[in-house]
């Protein structure tokens, strides 16, 4: 299909390009690096009345040091996220889990900040930010302002933004040493959506865990964090044993969807099984 007609404003500039969204006013869409926006519009699943691309606006694709933090522009692409040094030294698993978004064209296109504010539930980069306790950086005429992740995914994609605001980066706090990461994906065909997916993060401590993080794609409407599973490991033995004892809370809390890939029940069972083997990659 051949998309509705709409507005093209190409800004140069960050404030113009808040400027430029707080005019259009609601019914405008942002355009980063299109991925998932252009089959909305050519399927008229969205129907903008203007498209504002950020392809011009400087500095949005800098990724930088923050101290404790490693701060990562919204425009930034996936290939960017794979490649940059900060970002494999100080939080590998978004390094390893960008990996395995779609293909390489896609990854050469696609964009950090656009996966996060298209806030899929099935995307594999949302609940890896949940994971590493990331905070959203957004600009609007208003000012700026944070949101820490944990408020970011309200329901499905529909993300805590206001319509005039622009997602301008990421910080994503470092992990420092002694911790090992895993994204476990199952998926029904290359390059598809995670049918369900768990990032991981462990850090040992001996022969015990000494911290975890875990959060689940597409389980809800929303990216989840596994408190239960993490509670459980925490303090635990780093034994497989152990694992599937905790990874049994996995769908603990969740809102697991039924649809043409699999039902809620097969979610759940996938959930359990794919958390003891994330675990148990990430603990080494």
């Amino acid at each position: 299909m051949i998309p509705a007609t709409f507005d093209y404003v190409r800004p140069a500039t960050l404030d113009d390009a808040a400027r430029a969204l707080s005019d259009a006013g609601e019914d405008a869409k942002v355009l980063a690096g299109g991925q998932s926006l252009m089959p909305l519009l050519r399927m008229r699943l969205a129907i903008p009345d203007a498209l504002i691309d950020l392809d011009r606006v400087a500095g949005l694709r800098e990724i930088r040091d923050d101290g404790d933090a490693i701060v990562i522009g919204a425009m930034a692409t996936h290939h960017q996220v794979i490649r940059d040094p900060l970002v494999r030294e100080h939080v590998p698993l978004l390094a390893d889990t960008t990996e395995l978004v779609a293909d390489p064209a896609v990854r050469h296109r696609g964009t950090f900040g656009g996966s996060l504010a298209h806030a899929d539930p099935a995307g594999d980069l949302p609940a890896v930010a949940l994971a590493l306790d990331a905070v959203l950086l957004v600009r609007s005429v208003r000012g700026e302002r944070e949101i820490p992740v944990s408020e970011f995914f309200v329901d499905w994609m529909t993300s805590a933004m206001e319509p005039d605001e622009l997602l301008v980066g990421v910080r994503v706090p470092k992990m420092g040493a002694g911790w090992g990461v895993h994204y476990e994906k199952f998926h029904r065909t290359a390059q598809a959506w995670a049918i369900v997916g768990i990032a991981c993060a462990v850090r040992r401590d001996g022969d015990g865990i000494a911290d975890a993080r875990v959060a689940l794609t597409n389980m809800g409407p929303t990216p989840v964090r596994a408190g239960a599973v993490e509670t459980a490991v925490r303090g635990g033995p780093a034994s497989e044993d152990a694992f599937r004892t905790a990874a049994a809370q996995a769908a603990a809390g969740t809102e697991p969807p039924t649809d043409l890939h699999g039902s809620s029940e097969y979610r759940t069972h996938l959930a359990t099984v794919l958390t003891a083997r994330a675990l148990a990659a990430a603990a080494g």
